[in-house]
């Protein structure tokens, strides 16, 4: 018999109208369903409540939660929106919590392939899959990380997620990507799973801003984190060499070293900022001692941030 642990979902959703209609027919068709889903509107001003409302009337799992309108608009809010879901939880019964976008969809059988995932394997902590974007663009996991895994849906053990302490309210992003390393350095194992990939139907990191100006903030980000120099310095050479060619490995070494002049404060702890380099020194290190093999990997060139997993 297939072991699955029981699961809730927690969706942080700002003026979702156009996508989230696609996400909630995913989910609705999924094999193994959540005890419960919250679907926190983070002060929509479109349509976005009344679809959820509208579906949360045929499907009582599902739980719409209303929060005020904000004006600014910041990555810290997302988290504030997913706490204010968390909050609609404390009394359910449940051994895995995820964290969902919006603008998402997937095969009927999704979170039962992840659900199976962390009931077979008790060191795996958090778990994911691929994000393929509607021009097929993705990653290519020959060259990434698979410890690394997309915020676009983070699936977590329910004492992994206790112990680090949940999401970081972090102004200036990067809030799942210090979830997943807060993960590794308090000893659980991350995963993605290329078998299955959901498809990413807003284009990535470019909400309010250029390519460029974001490119530019992935560099701020990457300072932010922790990212080691001589890392940043091979991440920058990689991401000259993709397109848009020069220009965009440019923008993101300009958004590191702007924020590395203006001594930036960093929002997270030493040790995070220790255990993150001494990672990313092993995968380069490893990298250099298999240069000469004909299968190389290359760790830094689709380090997260770049893709999804850092919108707000």
């Amino acid at each position: 018999m297939t072991t699955r642990l029981s699961y809730v979902l927690i969706t942080p959703a700002r003026n979702e109208a156009q996508y989230i209609e696609l996400t909630l027919r995913s989910m609705i068709a999924q094999t193994h369903k959540p005890i419960r889903w919250v679907i926190v509107s983070d002060g929509s001003t479109d349509d976005t409540d009344d679809i959820v409302a509208r579906y949360s009337a045929e499907h009582p799992w599902i739980d719409l939660v209303r929060r005020p309108q904000r004006k600014e608009r910041h990555f810290a809010g997302k988290v504030m929106a997913f706490n204010a879901g968390l909050e609609r939880l404390t009394a359910v019964p449940y051994e895995a919590v995820v964290s969902l976008d919006a603008d998402i969809s997937f095969e009927s059988d999704y979170f039962a392939f992840l659900l199976e995932k962390l009931a077979a394997h008790p060191e795996l902590g958090l778990v994911g899959t691929p994000f393929r974007e509607i021009s097929g663009e993705s990653y290519d996991y020959r060259f990434v990380s698979i410890e690394h895994v997309s915020g676009a849906c983070q699936v977590f053990r329910r004492s992994c997620f206790d112990a680090i302490g949940g999401y970081v309210p972090i102004r200036g992003g990067s809030i799942d990507h210090v979830a997943v390393i807060t993960a590794r350095m308090k000893g659980w194992k991350t995963r993605t799973f290329t078998e299955k990939h959901c498809i990413h139907h807003r284009p990535i990191g470019t909400a309010g801003h250029n390519p460029m100006a974001a490119r530019f903030r992935v560099g701020l980000k990457d300072y932010a984190v922790g990212n080691h120099p001589v890392w940043e310095l091979c991440r920058v050479a990689r991401q000259m060499a993709l397109p848009p060619r020069c220009v965009g490995g440019l923008a993101l070494g300009a958004g590191y070293v702007w924020a590395l002049l203006r001594r930036t404060k960093r929002p997270v702890p030493p040790e995070l900022i220790e255990f993150h380099r001494g990672e990313q020194m092993h995968r380069l290190f490893s990298f250099l001692q298999r240069r000469t093999s004909s299968s190389k990997e290359i760790p830094w060139a689709g380090e997260p941030n770049i893709g999804k997993g850092t919108a707000d």
